[in-house]
């Protein structure tokens, strides 16, 4: 192999814009007579030493030459605003030539872009009104958990006796957290915690799977159905925000791990300046949280075993576990529901709005009522209630 030298570059150079060949064919015609053993090695040098300036392999030299009429690399960056000393390899293709130009290779930090997103979120981010709540000495906690929701499911009365869509879902939710509030009109609530995610959306993937693969049956765009939950859980939240406080948990779930979690983190960010509503927002699979006499745990269902749950509170809730008599751990998943006592704690699986699709009724999964559920919760005394709204 030749040694590399400038006279070598422009000997190449000159060989290559004298012949008209296609980049591919020129390398493959005298990558040996240059000392290299295969065409690509041959290529890479060229596109190093600026002879192929980021060229693809079916542009000829025609293109380079008229580049070379206009006065190089230089002219280009200059009659485009760029300044040719501060760029990598870019391609830019005009109708009149196609010459190679280098753009920023300096890539933005997040420290870089910090101050911009919160700008950007200041602007964006609505100021609600403040709340002045009463207080009361028999104050109660309402929990309010819509369960497996499926925005995005697909079923028809055709196959499974009964419709169920997008806008079947968010018209269910909307009348099942109205439904609640009527139903606890007699009692004060000084706490609202409202538990999102659990399957909140049917599919993750633009290939209409869950996050695991599994093809599903369904309604809509998977972008539509994210913008409809978004807009879903933030007409909600404006509604139980003029009750009480209300303090929002998130369960990841498995129809929509990813995009569940992005959800929860825009729904965050757009009550972010509201001091009346605090986030659990993580993506730990199972949250905690204490009312007075009672501790609160939620977890969508698909993970451990119903049997762990408690020692499970108990290790990761330790102190909130010894200063509490109350105990729960509210589950889903299941789309029906089960309420057993363990020792110490009482673990239940809530109903779900959502329809029976194809496959859950083909293989006989069906006639579980269908409900958005509630509890009550006394400071001193646990589990009060249980609100159900049926469709």
């Amino acid at each position: 192999m030749e040694q590399i030298t400038v006279e070598r570059v422009k000997k190449v150079k000159e060989h290559f814009y004298s012949t008209n060949l296609s980049c591919k064919d020129f390398c493959t015609n005298f990558h040996k007579q240059y000392g290299y053993e295969q065409p690509n090695g041959f290529r890479k040098f060229m596109i190093n030493h600026g002879i192929l300036v980021g060229a693809r392999s079916e542009h000829t030299i025609k293109q380079y030459k008229l580049a070379e009429e206009h006065s190089g690399l230089a002219n280009h960056c200059e009659e485009r605003g760029i300044n040719v000393n501060d760029v990598t390899l870019y391609w830019d293709k005009t109708k009149e030539y196609s010459v190679a130009v280098r753009l920023d290779k300096s890539e933005k930090t997040y420290s870089d872009l910090k101050d911009v997103i919160i700008e950007e979120m200041n602007n964006h981010s609505p100021n609600y009104d403040k709340v002045n709540y009463q207080e009361y000495t028999d104050g109660h906690l309402l929990v309010i958990d819509p369960a497996d929701i499926h925005i995005g499911k697909l079923a028809t009365a055709f196959e499974t006796g009964e419709d169920y869509n997008s806008n079947i879902a968010v018209q269910r939710v909307h009348e099942g957290v109205h439904g609640i509030l009527n139903k606890v009109k007699g009692f004060n609530i000084d706490q609202i915690v409202l538990v999102i995610g659990n399957d909140i959306l049917h599919i993750d993937t633009p290939k209409r799977t869950t996050t695991a693969g599994t093809s599903q049956d369904t309604d809509g765009m998977w972008y539509t159905n994210f913008l409809l939950a978004k807009k879903l859980y933030v007409e909600v939240i404006e509604i139980l925000r003029l009750v009480a406080n209300v303090h929002i948990t998130y369960n990841p779930s498995n129809h929509d791990y990813t995009n569940g979690f992005f959800l929860a983190d825009a729904i965050q960010s757009w009550f972010r300046l509201d001091e009346s509503i605090t986030f659990d927002c993580s993506i730990n699979h199972r949250k905690y949280y204490r009312y007075y006499n009672n501790l609160i745990g939620t977890t969508h269902g698909d993970g451990a075993k119903i049997t762990d749950l408690g020692l499970l509170m108990a290790e990761e809730a330790k102190k909130d576990w010894g200063d509490t008599k109350h105990r729960y751990v509210y589950t889903h998943h299941v789309h029906h529901k089960t309420s057993k006592d363990f020792i110490g704690v009482t673990v239940e699986s809530l109903r779900s709005p959502s329809g029976t699709d194809s496959w859950h009724h083909r293989n006989g999964y069906v006639h579980a009522p269908k409900a958005i559920e509630g509890f009550l919760h006394s400071k001193e005394h646990g589990q009060i209630a249980r609100i159900s709204h049926l469709f």
